[in-house]
């Protein structure tokens, strides 16, 4: 097939996800058709990326469609995100830059800054109310070898927070990550400097005022993205596993006839209005709406944000635990 041809499809792939996208979007200032651009940008200018997706056009789908629930824009001018292959899949990569600026379009931080600390520089902590001091050469050829990395951040109560990482502790998580073990080219092996500090960052973010979106990011990055840190989250196999699953439920929802897709946009799109405006109950109702055990509930829960779902499932647990327990009957 001609790489014109195989744009062509991909493209109507892009675009048959414009529904998904909107009814999982979070943050309304992005666009169905620049993200749609931007990725058809990527994937045409890529016959690697390219191969891949006409290999796994489930897999361009679903990434176009993790743009939309974590809130991060594919804008090459923001070197936020990025669609690379991987494992056979198209996945949604976010850059240590990215995480920073979502943490504060969130509102959990006012400012954020990485950097990697070289053997040759200068490096002391100031305590808690100050930011560190970071004295080296940016024009020297040789700085030495890279000996750990820290964040610093600024909260909106005007205190500083910085997290700091001795460059064995990042490998041990990188070592840890499917990615790495795979032995084939992977982000850690061509982007080493990014992903260390991508790595701080996810550690130092649980310090951090939490919000809903950049705990989705992270969640997304550990266990989806397979780049370490997801034994806080799961053991590496039951991840593997979630992913696989998810697949599956994609395709059972794109086998459905469109009538019961449309019931499963409505239903996915009510719980998230439901969940913008507080009302948790509402949108717990509607998700409870949808036939146990069906094909259109499983979906539903699936396209739904991580953050979403655990509202959900915490509400559950409310419910339960109000519900009188009913006293066994003595024999």
């Amino acid at each position: 097939m001609s790489t014109a041809n195989a744009l062509t499809l991909i493209s109507g792939d892009i675009y048959s996800a414009q529904s998904q996208f909107e009814n999982v979007l979070i943050d309304k200032s992005m666009n169905f058709e620049r993200e749609a651009g931007f990725a058809i940008q990527v994937l045409g200018a890529n016959d690697y990326a390219m191969k891949t997706a006409m290999g796994n056009r489930q897999s361009v789908i679903n990434a176009v469609v993790n743009v939309a629930a974590i809130g991060i824009s594919l804008n090459p001018a923001k070197k936020q995100a990025y669609l690379v292959p991987r494992d056979g899949r198209i996945c949604l990569d976010i850059s240590y830059m990215g995480l920073l600026d979502l943490a504060i379009q969130s509102g959990s931080i006012m400012w954020g800054q990485a950097e990697l600390v070289h053997s040759s520089d200068g490096f002391e902590l100031n305590g808690f109310d100050k930011p560190p001091t970071h004295k080296r050469n940016p024009f020297a050829k040789d700085r030495g070898e890279i000996v750990g990395a820290y964040v610093v951040v600024k909260t909106h109560s005007g205190d500083y927070l910085t997290t700091c990482m001795q460059i064995d502790d990042v490998y041990d998580i990188r070592n840890r990550s499917s990615a790495w073990k795979s032995g084939r080219a992977c982000p850690w092996k061509t982007d080493e400097g990014e992903m260390i500090k991508k790595t701080v960052i996810k550690r130092a973010y649980k310090l951090w005022p939490k919000t809903d979106r950049l705990d989705g990011a992270v969640h997304y990055l550990n266990t989806e993205n397979g780049e370490g840190l997801a034994v806080l989250e799961a053991e590496p196999q039951k991840a593997q596993n979630v992913i696989s699953a998810k697949d599956a439920m994609k395709d059972e929802y794109n086998a459905l006839p469109i009538e019961r897709r449309q019931i499963v946009d409505a239903v996915v799109a009510s719980i998230l209005e439901h969940f913008e405006k507080d009302d948790i109950p509402g949108a717990f109702e509607e998700y409870t709406g949808l036939d146990e055990q069906t094909t259109e509930r499983f979906a539903c829960w699936y396209f739904l944000p991580s953050h979403v779902r655990t509202a959900l499932t915490k509400h559950k647990k409310q419910i339960d635990a109000s519900e009188p327990k009913q006293e066994e009957v003595p024999s």
